[in-house]
Parts: C-alpha cells; structure tokens; sequence
C-alpha cells in the first residue's frame, strides 16, 4: 500500500473524527444546546451559545452556535457526543488523517467543522418527486407534529 495516494479500508464500526454536518438546506443543525460539550470526557469541545438575541437561520430552531470548536489534540474518539446529540448535527465520520504543522491548526472551529462534515446523508429518503430526489426537512417535519398534537384544555 502506498499511504498516501492509496487508502486503507476503514472498517466496520471504525469511529473517525467528530465533524458538524449541515441539512439538505445547508443550514447547520446545531441548535447550542451544549449536551456534547456536557458529556465530552476530555472536554475537547467548546461550545459558545448566541446569548439572549441569537442569530436563527431557520423557522422552529431555538438558537444557532456563536462560536463551537472542536480540539482535535483532546479528542479521544468516543463518540459521545455523537451518540447524546439531539438533533444529530454532530457525527464520526471515517477520517483518520488528522495532521497539522502546529497545535492552532488541530483546533476547528465551527466553519471548518461543517465543511469537512458536508451535508447530512442520512437525512435522504429514497421517495423521488417531480424526478427530484427529496431530503427530509428535519425543522419542517417538527413544526408539522407540533401542529397536529391535539390541544390540552
């Protein structure tokens, strides 16, 4: 094998580096709840919440992530943070080259977390509309069971 240019098949069940990954919007799905940050052992992730005013890109999402950052130097690779993620915005993906040439550059912050994350796969169906492959619209599908749970009198 000639590591570079030729990849080793990462196995079954292999956990890789924790990335951010957007909805089929491009919207990040965080929602700053810090549970990943609570439940980290080495406390690699550190989560700043938007305060009282905070930005929100789409409709029936509570509050978007000012600043969130991953230390990759800390992380062990658990996967915790995946597994207490509400709004499964947080996964492992099959990753293992992480390098740097210095400590700041092992410490990704929340743009560079969604862009090696990319978007969401799981969050396809396979129904085709119109010969357009539709995403589950997670925020949508919310707000739609919010609406059709009967009212308490």
């Amino acid at each position: 094998m000639q590591y570079p240019e030729e990849k080793w098949p990462v196995p079954t069940g292999y956990r890789g580096a924790p990335y951010l990954v957007k909805d089929v919007d491009d919207k990040t799905k965080c929602v700053s709840c810090q549970l990943c940050e609570f439940v980290c052992p080495p406390k690699a992730i550190r989560i700043t919440p938007p305060g009282q005013n905070g930005e929100v890109d789409r409709e029936g999402a509570e509050k978007m992530p000012k600043e969130f950052e991953i230390n990759m130097l800390r992380c062990i690779y658990c996967g915790f943070c995946q597994e207490v993620c509400p709004e499964e915005a947080i996964y492992l993906l099959k990753d293992y080259a992480i390098t740097g040439e210095n400590r700041e550059e092992l410490i990704y912050d929340k743009e560079k977390l969604l862009s090696l994350g990319g978007e969401d796969q799981r969050a396809y169906d396979h129904h085709v509309q119109d010969g357009v492959k539709e995403g589950i619209k997670k925020w949508e599908k919310k707000t739609q069971d919010a609406k059709d749970q009967p009212a308490f009198h």
